[in-house]
């Protein structure tokens, strides 16, 4: 497992917001773009000689097909200060400290010990982090003062900071707070694991809904277990441990070109018949008859019905709530107009949450 990394010069600052700060860099021969996290390499400038990870670009990966500063030579000492010894991104050179909701110098310490069940609390489980703005576009479409959190695992980018959506659904008031949960970091709670991320969902952020999905850049294989996204049937299960109520985001699609995600997802199909132990309120949307057969051929030859509760729900009114709120969300480099399935999927399970609350 190689690791490339050279040496650049920052010749400007694009832009950043504290957290995270966008730069044009020299490299060699070309002038190209990196990213520098400022909480674990220091403020950046214009002239500062940096380390960047060239791995990602020199695979021509997509989502983080990027160079990272992991050394800037003008920050070459940083003290860390405050409370927190539990780390994140464990064992590696660029393992930072946070303060982890559950440990005992945090306020919210009892929270956890004094805690017995989630009481029905709702959440919305999707598998991709191109469902999250949409959804709460959606659930806010039907209720404007709904209070909704996100959960952010660490099945793709571990920094929240990578993410341009969590910031403009912040400053849009669509979610209100987000909670990072395992080796993810840089949520306004820090979780060890998914089970104390939805208990801090519950009796600490206190929200209406939680959406729970990953960051931008969910890995997949081509093969039938190897993707990130079984994370998705786990979760179904850490919900159902502790008494909450699991609302399953299928992956729909009838524009992709890999015919293993075509109709219902096998990433869904897999998870829901195998990967998940009990039960979740799975949402399809209503299609037309054509497509809906595909659909609902994949869940009988997959005996998904069996174990899980499957609920149609309309989901259209997602393209006017997408329009209101301006979001511009794009899954797989395809717009709503260009794959207008996936994003009624989405409106369906926020649809059926905003039900499920009554």
């Amino acid at each position: 497992m190689p690791l490339s990394y050279e040496q650049a010069k920052v010749i400007e600052v694009i832009r950043g917001n504290g957290d995270v700060t966008w730069v044009e860099v020299q490299l060699k021969d070309e002038v190209t773009v990196a990213i520098s996290y400022d909480r674990l390499t220091g403020p950046i400038k214009k002239g500062d000689a940096v380390i960047l990870n060239t791995t990602a670009v020199n695979l021509g990966l997509g989502t983080g097909g990027c160079h990272f500063v992991i050394f800037n030579y003008s920050n070459e000492t940083k003290a860390t200060h405050g409370k927190g010894h539990i780390m994140k991104l464990r064992y590696t050179p660029l393992q930072l400290r946070c303060l982890s909701a559950e440990e005992e110098d945090s306020p919210y310490h009892n929270k956890f010990k004094q805690f017995t069940t989630l009481g029905g609390h709702v959440f919305l489980i999707g598998s991709l982090h191109s469902m999250l703005g949409p959804i709460a576009a959606m659930l806010k479409w039907y209720d404007k003062d709904i209070k909704i959190n996100y959960i952010m695992t660490d099945g793709a980018s571990l920094p929240i900071y990578f993410s341009n959506t969590v910031p403009l659904l912040k400053k849009k008031d669509l979610i209100k707070n987000t909670i990072t949960i395992g080796n993810a970091f840089g949520g306004d709670l820090e979780c060890v694991n998914i089970y104390t991320g939805l208990i801090a969902a519950k009796e600490i952020l206190k929200g209406d809904i939680t959406i729970i999905a990953m960051g931008p850049g969910i890995v997949g294989t081509g093969t039938k277990y190897g993707f990130s996204g079984v994370e998705q049937g786990l979760i179904i299960d850490a919900i159902n441990t502790l008494g909450g109520n699991p609302i399953v985001v299928p992956r729909i699609s009838f524009k992709d070109s890999r015919k293993r995600h075509v109709g219902l997802s096998h990433h869904t199909r897999t998870v829901l018949a195998e990967i998940a132990k009990t039960s979740g309120n799975v949402i399809l949307p209503i299609l037309d008859d054509s497509k809906a057969n595909v659909i609902n051929r994949q869940i009988d030859i997959s005996n998904i019905r069996k174990k899980h509760q499957i609920h149609y729900e309309e989901g259209e009114d997602i393209f006017e709530a997408m329009e209101y709120f301006q979001l511009n969300t794009t899954t797989m480099g395809r717009s709503y107009q260009e794959d207008k399935d996936y994003f009624i999927a989405l409106g369906a399970a926020g649809k059926y949450a905003i039900e499920a609350l009554k």
